[in-house]
């Protein structure tokens, strides 16, 4: 045994991988190991502290965060289609909002298109009806005006209902007119002044005798409506094609409830 050991100590001397030059190559340096154990050991430290001092929401947080990014960058088809459609819509519709300020390329009609506006705000339709209806002497136009009356009615609080829930804002901050908050159409989703002139061109088409004429005319007379409140920046395109839609829907679910002579007769002598 006491002849091995020099023999091996030799060995360990003529090998050339044990000299100085050549130990970093064999074994790593002591100060890496220190510092990555004690970066690994600050590291624990400090997932263990974060472990205890966050709750189980904000751990829940850091789990669906990464899910949320991917999300995002993986979109759905149908998100991409539907945020494509939003972005034309808003484009197009402050393009056409040419009379949405003074200060417009087309801002010096602005006042010609507010009084076009005027004439489907909900307001001068039920006081024009309330005094049609006091004046008139025959049961068929009471019944019609009564009629009328209820579809008014329902197209406001359909539409200030549907505005609530959809709380949508125009495309240009338009603060709304007295008419406006009266009838609660403050808004923009769906366009009260598009479903009221779409109710009012179909009901005064199937109910009164008009010549071709002017059934062109109220046709127009309700398109023109819709587009002024376009281009006056308090609407979206979307905004009136939903009013005309829902316009349209309203005049047959009046058509549906139809009030007849004698319960007509009967609210007015009640009134």
């Amino acid at each position: 045994m006491p002849a091995s050991q020099p023999r091996s100590r030799a060995r360990d001397r003529n090998n050339v991988l044990n000299r100085a030059e050549f130990l970093s190559l064999n074994q790593p340096l002591k100060g890496s190991q220190e510092g990555r154990s004690s970066s690994r050991k600050q590291s624990g430290q400090a997932g263990a502290a974060g472990g205890q001092g966050s709750g189980p929401k904000e751990r829940r947080q850091s789990q669906q965060l990464p899910e949320e990014d991917c999300m995002q960058l993986n979109p759905s088809f149908k998100g991409i289609a539907f945020n494509s459609l939003l972005a034309i819509d808003i484009c197009m519709s402050k393009r056409l909002g040419v009379c949405a300020s003074r200060a417009s390329s087309w801002g010096g009609a602005r006042s010609m298109i507010n009084l076009l506006g005027i004439t489907g705000h909900g307001i001068p339709w039920i006081a024009g009806t309330l005094i049609c209806l006091v004046k008139s002497s025959t049961l068929a136009g009471q019944e019609v005006l009564m009629n009328l009356l209820l579809a008014l009615l329902l197209d406001i609080m359909i539409v200030a209902g549907l505005q609530k829930l959809a709380k949508r804002k125009g495309p240009y901050d338009i603060t709304p007119g007295l008419l406006d908050y009266l009838t609660m159409d403050t808004y923009a989703f769906p366009a009260g002044h598009a479903s009221r002139v779409a109710m009012l061109s179909k009901f005064f088409l199937n109910h009164l005798v008009l010549a071709i004429p002017l059934r062109v005319l109220l046709v127009l007379w309700a398109l023109c409506v819709g587009l002024s409140r376009v281009m006056i920046g308090r609407h979206h395109i979307t905004d009136v094609l939903s009013g005309f839609a829902f316009g349209y829907l309203q005049f047959r679910l009046v058509e549906l409830i139809w009030m007849s002579s004698n319960t007509c007769q009967m609210l007015i002598s009640i009134w």
